[in-house]
């Protein structure tokens, strides 16, 4: 759409809150975007000079515009956040989580199981989290099972089956993990107690745990039962160390999410710090994908709301590194300058900046493992073939045809002993008629150097041409063509004995059966077979290949294939009788054929 196009809709459009939504010309959903006044919001698109190149191509694919109106800022970022989640536009920030996260269930049912799962069911259970670790909820259970005495069977424990004594209590309570409610020896009142310190210690909210245990310590001395209440007391004290491991601020600061993010070009980094009640119980980074030029503060709002939705946050109050118009006016937005808050938001920096750095160590690492595994297996290539230069690029050339017809060639391209896939190239045959692999393959060898030629760009140290000497001469004769002797080396590889043959040279040179040169070549000659048998049916699926007898009228594709599957050409198929041609396709077909054919030899 063009600015003056769009000038004759832009009365048309509210000026309210609400969202748009872009179409292109396919009519497919490409952008979705929030305004508190949509006409202006909108007009910006076509009045102003974006820096972006991202940002001029959408604008250049918009062919239509949608708006929906709502009654308020707050109302335009919920649907925003919705569509994009259901459509994932092309040009929208992209909120780089795949992840299931699990969480921990308290099931709706007599004496509550609680237990790890990954899917939060409309079941009516409880589901806490979700959890940024597995492991993590581990532990948080293995904690829950040392200080929470929470029945772990999976018996069905109803009023009746418990009154008709159906169950035993098990070990579990023997060891004192559990009050044996199987057999009636807790109340459904007592056991959801228990629970309800649970929610407080998954939450973060050690103290009310602490001080119920103290006050059941009391009891049990009171009553002179002091190995009870020495059990009791170990248990506080487990609580008092995990709430000095987790404690990272103040007590005072309450229930916070901390956000920061760090931009790296149009990749941008979040980190989350879920706190509550001054104990971090959360931890996230994520990347965000960023395809237009939105600013940091739009990125962070956006990241923000997605990450407090996809972990169940109510926190009142969000902690940032710069002022945000964040759309929940109930949310609180903090800025610290200083105190708890400022260090809870430098560790979420330390956090993002951590994550970055493991990125691209991870990356390096593994690109310098790739390259060294390769340099050493390309010295050995170089070392077997006696070649002047280490082949770090090397290229393959095979040709591919259909039973003798339709010819194609195709050209792998290896950098480093790994493909690369962007530089495969394949030929449709231009200048060769019939079937003639030589030609085939010079013309295909003469077109690639030519190309490279012309753009000056780097060639390869090795050339491989799958076929015997016949092609590899081919081969030659078009580098010779083109004036580029000495610029590569080319060596024929034979398809039956996997024999490498020099220019030249009167015998072939055998690498030894399992080396690691030949399994490379290998591996490079059937990648290319591969490429080009892909490439061959993909022409002949869209019905690029056609040949004299699909002319034949009565004669589809299938038939023709048939009959060069037998008679290998169509020259053979007309010299074939009529009862040789009954046997492959049916008489009324063959009669079609012999008709056409001999008013072809009378014209």
């Amino acid at each position: 759409m063009t600015a003056e196009t769009f000038q004759h809709i832009a009365p048309t459009i509210p000026a309210q809150p609400g969202i748009y939504k872009y179409f292109n010309a396919a009519n497919e959903l490409i952008y979705v975007g929030k305004a508190k006044h949509l006409r202006k919001r909108v007009s910006s698109y076509f009045s102003k000079t974006f820096t972006s190149y991202k940002t001029h191509e959408l604008v250049q694919r918009i062919e239509r515009i949608e708006f929906t109106i709502v009654n308020s800022e707050q109302d335009a970022f919920l649907l925003e956040n919705s569509l994009i989640k259901q459509y994932q536009p092309r040009y929208n920030i992209n909120l780089k989580d795949d992840k299931t996260y699990p969480y921990i269930v308290i099931k709706k049912e007599p004496f509550p199981r609680v237990f790890l799962t990954r899917q939060a069911r409309q079941d009516g259970a409880e589901y806490l989290g979700p959890y940024t670790s597995v492991k993590r909820v581990r532990e948080l259970l293995e904690f829950i099972k040392q200080t929470i005495q929470l029945r772990n069977c999976t018996l069905n424990l109803t009023e009746r089956n418990i009154e008709k004594k159906k169950f035993k209590v098990c070990l579990e309570y023997h060891l004192g993990n559990c009050k044996g409610p199987c057999e009636g020896l807790q109340s459904p009142a007592d056991y959801n107690e228990q629970l309800q310190q649970l929610r407080n210690l998954l939450r973060g909210n050690l103290a009310p745990v602490i001080r119920h245990f103290r006050e059941e310590m009391k009891t049990h001395a009171g009553n002179l039962a002091f190995e009870k209440a020495e059990l009791v007391r170990k248990k506080i004290e487990y609580l008092e160390n995990y709430q000095a491991r987790s404690v990272v601020s103040g007590t005072k600061t309450g229930d916070l999410d901390v956000f920061y993010l760090l931009k790296e070009g149009e990749l941008a980094y979040v980190n989350y710090l879920m706190v509550r009640n001054g104990s971090i119980i959360q931890t996230q980074t994520n990347k965000v994908e960023t395809h237009l030029d939105e600013s940091q503060e739009e990125v962070l709002a956006f990241a923000a709301a997605s990450l407090r939705t996809t972990f169940n946050s109510d926190a009142a109050e969000i902690v940032v590194p710069y002022a945000l118009d964040f759309p929940q006016p109930d949310v609180t937005v903090t800025v610290p300058r200083g105190g708890d808050k400022k260090k809870l938001l430098e560790l979420a920096e330390k956090n993002a900046r951590y994550f970055i750095d493991e990125l691209h160590t991870k990356t390096r690492l593994q690109l310098n493992t790739r390259q060294m595994a390769g340099k050493a297996l390309l010295e050995q290539l170089q070392k077997d073939l006696s070649l002047q230069e280490m082949p770090a690029h090397i290229e393959c050339f095979d040709n591919s045809n259909f039973q003798g017809s339709y010819p194609v060639s195709a050209m792998v391209c290896f950098r480093w002993a790994e493909p690369s896939k962007k530089d495969y190239r394949h030929f449709n045959v231009k200048t060769v008629e019939g079937i003639n692999d030589f030609a085939t393959m010079k013309e295909a060898v003469y077109r690639r150097y030519k190309r490279l030629s012309e753009e000056n760009r780097d060639f390869p140290q090795l050339v491989i041409i799958d076929g015997g000497k016949g092609q590899l001469s081919a081969a030659n004769e078009a580098i010779a063509e083109l004036g580029l002797e000495g610029r590569t080396t080319l060596v024929g590889l034979a398809k039956n004995e996997e024999e490498i043959f020099f220019t030249g040279d009167t015998a072939s040179l055998k690498l030894p059966y399992n080396s690691a040169s030949l399994r490379l070549v290998r591996r490079i000659r059937d990648e290319v077979h591969r490429f080009g048998i892909t490439f061959h049916r993909q022409q002949r699926s869209k019905g690029t290949f056609k040949n004299e007898l699909e002319d034949i009228p009565g004669i589809g594709q299938s038939t023709a294939e048939t009959l060069l599957k037998t008679f290998r050409s169509v020259k053979k198929v007309s010299e074939a009788s009529l009862k040789e041609l009954a046997k492959q396709v049916g008489q009324a077909k063959a009669e079609l054929i012999m008709n056409y054919f001999e008013k072809k030899g009378e014209s």
